[in-house]
């Protein structure tokens, strides 16, 4: 499959029906949510691959994650209270700490002998790394393991002194706390009406820049030329190496100096591209979730160490809205042609491999976790031409 870059793969499946909870890839971990979107003593209701959860902060700052379904007769926890310590159901006032156990039931008697220390509704393990907050999804009737695979990190390892202040202000992937401000700023959350599949492919899909974000100072068809990029595995994915961005990438030139990039993608379905010049350094992560079969949530993250971008933000920020606002319009106008039993789609040439890439990454990924063992990359290393 991934051998002549003429192959074209049809792929026969009807994906208007969506995506079954077989497709989704568990025991991973995924950004539910900007750690800014998330206040203290606040809740805030998500639904991650289908299961509805509870995200808040404690009182103490602190993220958790809970199962959003009270044990006693269903109701959601978010249509209950929160004081920064204890969720209390709205229906018959049981309660819960950050934990997911039972510390409370009001009509039980003082002398009852029930142990209400074992009712519990289930957490997931939750971290807020980079001003993002990840949630681990284990497989369905499964538990998390005791220890977890790292978090994804956005930031190079080890991380440039973003901010401008040094390492200490960057957490490590494995730790908890929300980066201060000036190191980044959140773009975007936005909702897009498409399963996770064909998320993913519009996100690395490299050809489609100078049709669907043709602008001045972006791509236009007329600045569209043969481009090469030398590709190798990483992790869970692979990585665009380090490279001079295309002269018809208009936006990089404010930047000054010589920029250097290095984008890379890895399961379940995160992008990063670090842009370098010199000492200064911007990293912009863009990560995949998938909500259900139909619907998935794209989270955009921006961190950088370069002054005038951050003073710049107000009028940055709606350059990359605009930017996730196209792709959202290109996604909904796609969903008009995938209804009822349409024609199988073609992914055909070096400009789709990435694609190809991700299918074969996917079903090495399903089989080793059906068959228990551990995931081997098979992506080759490879040099990609196509015209964009």
């Amino acid at each position: 499959m991934d051998g002549d870059s003429s192959l074209a793969l049809r792929m026969t499946r009807n994906y208007a029906i969506g995506m079954s909870n077989a497709d989704f890839l568990y025991n991973l971990w995924y950004v539910a949510a900007a750690g800014g979107q998330v206040a203290v003593g606040k809740t805030l209701a998500k639904t991650v691959l289908g299961q509805q959860l509870l995200l808040g902060r404690d009182s103490r700052g602190e993220v958790f994650a809970l199962r959003d379904f009270c044990p006693h007769r269903g109701v959601p926890l978010r249509y209950g209270t929160f004081d920064g310590e204890t969720i209390e159901c709205c229906y018959h006032g049981w309660c819960f700490n950050t934990a997911g156990q039972c510390t409370k039931i009001p009509t039980l008697l003082p002398d009852d002998p029930t142990d209400i220390s074992r009712i519990k509704t289930q957490s997931f393990p939750c971290r807020e790394v980079n001003g993002a907050i990840w949630v681990y999804i284990p497989a369905p009737k499964t538990r998390a393991p005791e220890v977890l695979p790292e978090i994804p990190a956005p930031l190079p390892n080890p991380p440039p002194q973003i901010g401008g202040r040094g390492d200490a202000d960057v957490p490590s992937p494995a730790s908890q706390g929300r980066v201060r401000e000036g190191v980044y700023y959140h773009v975007d959350s936005v909702m897009f009406p498409c399963d996770m599949d064909h998320a993913v492919i519009g996100l690395m899909d490299p050809s489609h820049g100078p049709f669907v974000h043709a602008s001045w100072w972006w791509r236009s068809k007329r600045s569209m030329h043969a481009k090469q990029k030398h590709f190798a595995p990483r992790g869970l994915g692979f990585a665009m190496v380090r490279h001079t961005p295309s002269k018809n990438s208009r936006a990089y030139k404010i930047l000054g100096g010589q920029p250097s990039t290095e984008i890379a993608f890895q399961l379940p379905g995160l992008r990063t591209e670090h842009i370098s010049i010199g000492e200064r350094h911007i990293v912009l992560l863009t990560a995949l979730t998938p909500v259900d079969g139909e619907r998935t949530e794209l989270h955009q993250f921006m961190y950088t160490n370069i002054g005038f971008l951050n003073l710049l933000k107000p009028f940055l920020r709606p350059f990359g809205k605009k930017f996730i606002q196209q792709d959202l319009e290109i996604v909904k106008k796609q969903q008009d042609g995938l209804v009822g039993d349409h024609p199988g789609l073609l992914l055909i040439g070096d400009a789709d491999q990435q694609a190809l890439w991700y299918y074969k990454l996917k079903k090495d990924y399903l089989e080793s976790q059906a068959n228990g063992l551990a995931f081997v990359n098979r992506v080759p290393e490879k040099t990609l031409r196509w015209q964009s």
